[in-house]
């Protein structure tokens, strides 16, 4: 098991506490910062490096709240949350490729109800409203847009993609995100436990094997809006995400 994280020392924590409670010692922490596509590339040659099998990538990091553009260049909240996993799984997809079957499991969230479209001209620019919600709520799009697409571009590869709403969870993507909005919902959050729990069942339950490309709320597949369905915005999506990652491309 390989653990992402940004900060290596917290990482390595967490492995040790996974490895307690689990027995399993075989869990691995890696430097990650997928705001900076430098560090996405690094993080995919150290993976394809240990040439081991890779057969579930689950795509969980995000921030929420945030403003400004990623180290890359991206608005924060569209580089962080959809250009860093896209990167990340298009420069390990040869060896989940490889690996089949597998899974690629991509957290979302519901707000995606709430964005209007994708502002394609505004993705290179900082953060423009207040709250940050229509940021946060087009980098959600584009997460389901991206797994519904790499679903049907990888049909017949024995690759299964998902994505999810893993509910209101009390975690650290709320760490810039205005302190009284989240004292007002943290009653009602789950923890970080119940949170994982359609991660996990996306990943590793017979029960969605072939099933590819839908979407999961409380471990069940629920319809998602219908900017979420549009093959076209999938499309043009996908070409936008590839154009900003070519230059940093780890297989040269």
């Amino acid at each position: 098991m390989l653990l992402a994280c940004r900060d290596a020392r917290r990482a390595q924590t967490a492995c040790e506490r996974i490895c307690d409670a689990s027995g399993n010692r075989r869990v691995e922490p890696l430097e990650l910062d997928l705001g900076d596509l430098n560090s996405v590339a690094r993080c995919a040659q150290t993976v394809l490096a240990r040439d081991l099998p890779l057969h579930v990538l689950i795509n969980n990091a995000g921030i929420a709240g945030a403003r400004g553009l990623s180290v890359s260049g991206y608005e924060i909240a569209f580089g962080i949350n959809h250009i860093g996993h896209f990167a990340l799984t298009q420069w390990l997809l040869p060896r989940l490729r490889a690996s089949a079957p597998a899974r690629i499991v991509t957290v979302a969230s519901r707000a995606h109800h709430m964005a209007r479209g994708i502002p394609f001209a505004d993705l290179q620019r900082r953060t423009h409203s207040w709250l940050t919600v229509q940021e946060y709520a087009v980098s959600k799009l584009a997460n389901i847009l991206f797994s519904h697409e790499l679903s049907r571009r990888l049909g017949g590869t024995g690759i299964q993609t998902y994505s999810l709403h893993p509910g209101v969870v009390a975690t650290e993507i709320w760490r810039h995100a205005p302190k009284f909005l989240v004292a007002l919902r943290k009653r009602s959050m789950m923890d970080a436990e119940q949170g994982a729990e359609t991660s996990l069942f996306c990943a590793s339950s017979p029960e969605v094997q072939g099933q590819s490309g839908l979407y999961y709320d409380a471990c069940k597949p629920r319809e998602p809006s219908a900017l979420a369905q549009d093959r076209a915005l999938a499309a043009r999506l996908w070409e936008f995400s590839e154009r900003a990652i070519q230059s940093f491309n780890p297989h040269g």
